[in-house]
């Protein structure tokens, strides 16, 4: 099926999407700070970081809907700021505030997305009953929305926003509040489109499993700008041994003294302890114990992607760390 998307200007084979020392200031806040980034076509790329790091805020850049302070975003080959609409065209998004139209039924929310993104008439029954299928709405498809449960209308949400088969598909926090068989089926579907259809998916989130098991590359943000990038693996890699986590009631002396240790890296401290890094740990902990009084309890894991976020934010991402705040604003103007 071939939707307006479809026809969109030529983006250049390979990148199809690109930042070029891209900002955003509220006042004196630096909301997103010069990040330079480019995302492949047909890629599945996660931007993870903390409450305010400036995801959604990104976000909002890329698909038009937010003038830059400086910098540059090129999406399918055209300027955000300066061509939002053919912009718009080419792009799906789900947004983390509802958006669907809570006196239409779930279905009549979805023929009218068609109408708007000029799915074919020709295959648009089918492919409306694709998607009612795909997120389990089939049988509350002529239901009015505002007698839908949360988790029906986030799984709406999603619906739409694949609905016209977009080349480009934004999507801020799109599994939160569905059930582990929801988000799973989601995803196995969003992969099949990215290699299917060649659709690049950019999306936030702070189900890590999520981003290690499905995304190609990720991006950690943090206080507006880049901090690290990479595969989920080259990403755990860089640790370069196994994590330690080290209780303490003197977190800055155990830090201090980790930092005098060479085969430990990638030190950050965090509520009430310090994680460390730690080459070949089974011949260097009694050599940790000796250097580091003062630790009251110690555990010991293989690397993992949340070690990565807290070595270079400091802190561990949760379930609180959707933004928010800005699309809520925008469905109020």
């Amino acid at each position: 099926m071939q939707g307006i998307a479809s026809k969109q200007g030529a983006a250049k084979q390979g990148t199809t999407i690109e930042l070029s020392n891209l900002s955003k200031h509220f006042g004196k806040l630096r909301a997103v700070d010069g990040i330079s980034l480019k995302v492949k076509e047909g890629e599945v790329f996660a931007l993870l970081g903390p409450n305010g790091a400036g995801k959604t805020t990104t976000i909002s850049m890329l698909c038009g809907l937010l003038a830059p302070t400086s910098g540059k975003a090129m999406v399918a080959g055209f300027d955000a700021h300066t061509e939002p609409l053919k912009v718009r065209q080419a792009i799906g998004v789900v947004f983390q505030a509802p958006s669907v139209d809570d006196l239409l039924s779930g279905r009549e929310n979805l023929e009218m997305h068609a109408l708007l993104y000029g799915v074919p008439a020709n295959g648009r029954k089918e492919r409306i009953n694709d998607m009612l299928s795909l997120v389990g709405l089939t049988d509350r498809q002529h239901s009015p929305v505002k007698e839908y449960s949360g988790g029906m209308r986030k799984r709406l949400e999603l619906a739409r926003g694949i609905l016209h088969e977009p080349k480009i598909l934004f999507l801020d926090e799109p599994t939160v509040g569905l059930d582990p068989q929801t988000r799973q089926h989601i995803w196995e579907y969003i992969q099949k489109l990215s290699k299917r259809e060649g659709t690049t998916v950019v999306f936030t989130t702070h189900y890590l499993e999520e981003a290690e098991q499905f995304a190609d590359r990720v991006a950690i943000i943090d206080r507006g700008k880049i901090v690290a990038v990479g595969t989920p693996h080259e990403l755990v890699e860089s640790l370069g041994g196994d994590v330690a986590v080290l209780k303490s009631p003197e977190p800055k002396k155990i830090a201090s003294a980790l930092r005098k240790l060479k085969f430990a890296s990638a030190i950050a401290q965090t509520e009430g302890g310090v994680q460390v890094s730690i080459r070949h740990s089974h011949e260097n902990l009694p050599k940790l114990f000796a250097a580091c009084k003062g630790i009251t309890s110690i555990e010991i894991h293989p690397a993992t992607l949340n070690d990565v976020f807290i070595k270079f934010t400091g802190r561990e991402i949760r379930a609180d760390s959707a933004e928010g705040g800005f699309w809520e604003r925008m469905m109020k103007k």
